[in-house]
């Protein structure tokens, strides 16, 4: 498997970096021996990333740029057209020098001829359809001749790194991320389920024994209803002994027979023939026999009693199969509006003393992986347990959140209890680590295109971001996209061809 991986590796790097060679080889054709050392550059600003190579600037002599310009959008991508230009101020004299597109995707090619030695600045404009950006470099030495040059270079320090070129890193999902010391929110990590929240789900339950037929074609679970669609029809007349057909003529024959009695006493106490007492018991027996009729023949057709949404909504289960008999109080279904849903969090006990303290969550669903927040769900802390159940040693916390259409009820989800704030933490998208073997590693970014593996302790995480205890410091660029590519880049073991002081 090893091998099959490490092969895998070698051919990535062939493929991504064998049409980066013509772009990186017509600056200097290797390090010869007594050739000036080029000056490397990488500078931000909000809108762009600027990766330049050249030697080190004479007096008279024509210096070649390549500047790698990198439009730092959600993934780093290669400004593919703009202006250019580049001004070197020294003392009180200014040249510049422009180009009006990229030789090649994110590269722009520019030469000039310092006039005058001493300090100065290097200044990169850059215009866009878009927007307007600058980045300046400083304190940039023009030497009086090459002897001052060479005499002025230090020898880096020798860096086991990683060369992942710009062309390889515009080809891919990539990104970095400057690490700022800010503010964090403790996370407890356990496991919960989405449910129906209270008031928003509806059991339909059967009022009569009998055979049941399904109303709706169509009711399924998912479907949608309206309030007072016929969902089921219960019919007793194929059931033996008590039923609603028969239970039907019984009540709708007292109902009669009290009207009759009724209207003939209503004669007979005009010839006091029967008392008032007698009259009034009557009126009584009516009213309570046209109640019970009342109440059984609302939902009662020839076919039997139907059954009806008692709101509009989705069909969130049928408990019963077409033709199957069913008691008085029998669950049919249920109906829910799926608008509003339950977030409960299992916690242990050992966390008891810090219920008060959460205030929101995200959770991890299984079906799309997807991380949400309740804060984007409009969701609010409902309440959380009290006591334990003898067979159960977990806490309840409870949100109630927006159903926005994308969330099933019953699911079992990873939830990140959203807890009191750490601050002066050093954040990275979870997205950022590679485990190896138990351990977690990160890349550094530590030029245009040099970078570094680090191995880094972790610690609290909130499902989207996580704390980073120690292996990387404030300041430096953490790979937040496109560190598994780096890594096959390192296990290819090839070091690609460069060279861009062009």
């Amino acid at each position: 498997m090893k091998n099959i991986v490490f092969i895998a590796a070698i051919i990535f790097s062939v493929l991504i970096t064998g049409c980066s060679r013509e772009s990186h080889n017509d600056i200097s054709e290797g390090d010869n021996e007594g050739e000036l050392d080029a000056l490397v550059y990488t500078l931000y600003s909000d809108k762009t990333e600027l990766f330049v190579e050249f030697k080190p600037l004479i007096a008279g002599n024509l210096t070649k740029f390549a500047a790698h310009f990198t439009h730092l959008v959600e993934s780093f991508k290669a400004y593919t057209e703009g202006t250019v230009t580049l001004r070197l101020k020294t003392g009180d004299k200014e040249i510049s020098v422009i180009t009006n597109s990229p030789s090649s995707p994110g590269i722009f090619r520019l030469e000039l001829t310092p006039e005058m030695q001493g300090k100065g600045q290097l200044i990169f404009d850059i215009q866009t359809e878009f927007f307007l950006d600058q980045i300046i470099i400083d304190n940039v030495t023009v030497y009086p001749s090459e002897e001052a040059a060479f005499f002025d270079q230090t020898e880096e320090p020798d860096v086991d790194e990683i060369t992942f070129l710009k062309e390889q890193a515009w080809k891919i999902d990539f990104a970095n991320q400057l690490l700022i010391r800010q503010s964090f929110n403790e996370v407890v990590k356990t496991s919960g389920q989405i449910t129906s929240a209270p008031g928003d789900e509806s059991v339909i339950v059967a009022k009569s024994q009998g055979i049941v037929k399904i109303g709706k074609g169509n009711a399924t679970a998912g479907a949608r209803v309206n309030s007072g669609e016929l969902l089921f029809t219960v019919k007793g007349s194929d059931v033996i002994g008590d039923n609603i057909d028969v239970r039907f003529e019984e009540v709708k024959l007292n109902y009669e027979k009290a009207l009759a009695d009724y209207e003939r006493g209503k004669e007979l106490v005009k010839d006091n023939i029967i008392s008032l007492k007698e009259f009034l018991e009557r009126e009584i027996e009516l009213k309570n026999a046209e109640i019970i009729y009342n109440n059984i023949s609302t939902n009662y057709s020839g076919d039997g009693e139907n059954v009806y949404s008692p709101m509009s909504g989705y069909i969130k289960n049928i408990l019963v199969s077409d033709g199957q008999y069913v008691a008085a109080g029998q669950q049919l279904g249920s109906v829910s509006k799926n608008r509003k849903l339950l977030l409960t969090a299992e916690i242990s006990q050992q966390y008891f003393s810090r219920l008060g303290k959460f205030t929101s969550a995200n959770f991890r669903t299984e079906y799309d992986n997807q991380v949400y927040r309740t804060a984007d769900l409009n969701g609010t802390l409902v309440s959380f347990g009290r006591t334990v159940e003898n067979n159960n040693y977990f806490i309840p916390v409870n949100f109630e959140i927006d159903n926005r259409g994308n969330l099933i009820p019953g699911s079992f989800v990873e939830v990140f209890l959203i807890s009191s704030e750490i601050e002066n933490a050093l954040i990275i998208p979870v997205s950022s680590l590679i485990e190896e073997q138990g351990l977690f590693y990160v890349y550094v970014q530590t030029g245009g295109e040099s970078f570094q593996k680090r191995e880094v302790k972790t610690g609290p995480g909130d499902g989207i971001n996580i704390e980073i205890v120690s292996g990387v410091n404030e300041g430096e660029r953490v790979v937040t996209k496109g560190a598994y590519n780096i890594k096959l880049a390192a296990m290819s073991g090839s070091i690609p061809d460069h060279g861009h002081e062009h």
